[in-house]
């Protein structure tokens, strides 16, 4: 296998071969560049070159046009001569090949369907998802701390509502212990969980759970597997498709060991659009990516941001993105040259020619690259010509689409939904328990007479809440302490 995964090269005036070397591919990187200027492509190739390598990857495909890693690329395509005239020009022996694929789609539409249990998206990740305020965020943390400790099992949005229906009818007790528990924040998430829903984000949750060796097989030649999400339809929900993609590498980096400076990376994960992460997130959140994008290298993945301006990424993160592919960015306006400039200045100078301009100047299928070199320093800038992909430009046929789902190694195995007992049952249980316990006591007061002076009972829902509140204090009470362990995220850290 080659020790690094060709970019692209050029004649004169351009750069010589430009390799990505794997041994510093898990510094992560940045494919930038305005739209319509080359940026899918150079994805795609990267894609092609680290699986060629032997490493999976994971990227989502927002547009559609990704698909066309399944297949491979044709003579008969309109680009052929243009491309055949590029391979010469960067010294490329041009063959077309597929890359071995696995689909994944949220809705289970157009690839295995990816699901997640709330217990391990955990309670920051929802706060996020659902655009939640301070307090309420407070109450769903107060709701989730409830379910760790009387080991109720949220896997589902079924599960959640239940639980925040039985934290309002018990509010009192709970608010004696964790703070003031207010019913109209429960309202409030409970209707921005609705909301949720009618987004198609219930498909987000439930059993079977996405297991993450799943993302990182390769075929029988050794090639890495490229793990496509359908992104198109999960755009029209931004703030899920963000969110989403953040609970993954989330888990990726609770869940996998340190394998320290590996050879080349075990996953390369594409983070497309990226600005929809950090647009609107709170420091607080954007502190614990930046966290994240310091330690994950450690645990031998990359992480590449596609998104249209380096402004989009917080300094603190974009400091952190050791390859960076810079296609050309437009200065129409003030607002523009300054964000252009400040993009030059983040890369080493050259002194064959000026950076901004450079980047203004390139055309479609052109970028301003820097790459790390031996011993992790960053390369000059250097104008490249990105070199042709091998497989499909533009998206596949849906019949083939099916064809390769239905030939996946995971065919069969994420496509059937469980339903197991879970917290939804488990509370309709306790609340059915609570009433029948009640029912002969109030039976036989009603009955008897003494002679005395009768005694008037409480009507039968609030003996039912009293009885309720009773067992909460008890179980609050007597409560093992048990304690389900989080991550940096608010995950959910399973046992090893």
């Amino acid at each position: 296998m080659a020790d690094g995964v060709f970019i692209g090269g050029g004649g004169e005036g351009y750069a010589l071969a430009q390799n990505l070397l794997l041994e510093y591919a898990n510094r992560h990187g940045l494919i930038a560049g305005a739209t319509g200027t080359g940026k899918t492509v150079t994805l795609q190739i990267l894609a092609e070159g680290f699986s060629a390598a032997g490493v999976p990857v994971f990227l989502s495909d927002v547009k559609g046009d990704l698909s066309g890693l399944g297949a491979a690329g044709s003579v008969d395509f309109k680009l052929h001569d243009a491309f055949t005239k590029r391979a010469q020009t960067i010294g490329l022996d041009l063959s077309y090949r597929a890359a071995p694929v696995t689909f994944w789609d949220l809705f289970g539409e157009q690839g295995h369907p990816i699901r997640t249990t709330v217990a391990e998206m955990g309670p920051l990740l929802i706060s996020r998802l659902l655009e939640l305020s301070e307090p309420q965020e407070g109450i769903l943390n107060i709701a989730f701390r409830v379910a760790d400790e009387q080991g109720l099992p949220l896997l589902d949005l079924k599960d959640l509502q239940s639980l925040l229906v039985w934290v309002g009818e018990n509010r009192a007790a709970l608010s004696l212990r964790y703070g003031n528990v207010s019913a109209a924040s429960i309202g409030a998430i409970q209707r921005r969980l609705l909301v949720l829903e009618n987004q198609g984000g219930a498909q987000l949750f439930g059993e079977p759970a996405l297991a993450l060796s799943d993302l990182m097989l390769r075929d029988a030649d050794g090639r890495g597997r490229v793990n496509i999400l359908a992104a198109d339809k999960l755009m029209a929900a931004p703030r899920l498709y963000a969110t989403f993609l953040l609970w993954l590498l989330s888990e990726l980096f609770e869940e996998l060991p340190e394998v320290g400076d590996p050879d080349r990376p075990k996953l390369v994960f594409f983070f497309d659009e990226a600005h929809l992460l950090f647009d609107d997130a709170p420091k607080a959140l954007i502190d614990k990516v930046e966290q994240v994008a310091r330690l994950i290298r450690s645990k031998g993945v990359g992480v590449y941001f596609i998104t249209q301006n380096p402004a989009d990424v917080p300094a603190d993160i974009l400091g952190q993105l050791g390859n960076r592919i810079q296609h050309a960015l437009r200065a129409f306006t003030a607002r523009d040259r300054k964000a252009l400039r400040l993009a030059a200045e983040t890369y080493r100078d050259n002194p064959r020619f000026d950076i901004e301009t450079a980047i203004r100047e390139v055309g479609v299928g052109e970028a301003v690259t820097s790459l790390l070199e031996r011993k992790g320093t960053p390369g000059m800038a250097e104008r490249t010509l990105i070199r042709p992909p091998a497989s499909q430009l533009g998206p596949i046929d849906p019949d083939l689409r099916a064809r390769l789902i239905a030939a996946s190694p995971l065919a069969g195995k994420y496509e059937t939904r469980l339903d197991r007992d879970s917290a939804h049952e488990m509370l309709a249980r306790r609340a059915a328990q609570a009433a029948t316990e009640t029912a002969p006591r109030e039976f036989s007061a009603a009955r008897r007479y003494s002679g005395g002076r009768s005694r008037r009972e409480p009507p039968a829902d609030d003996t039912l809440a009293s009885a309720l509140q009773t067992a909460l204090v008890k179980e609050l009470k007597g409560t093992t302490g048990r304690r389900l362990v989080r991550g940096l995220f608010g995950t959910l850290l399973k046992r090893r």
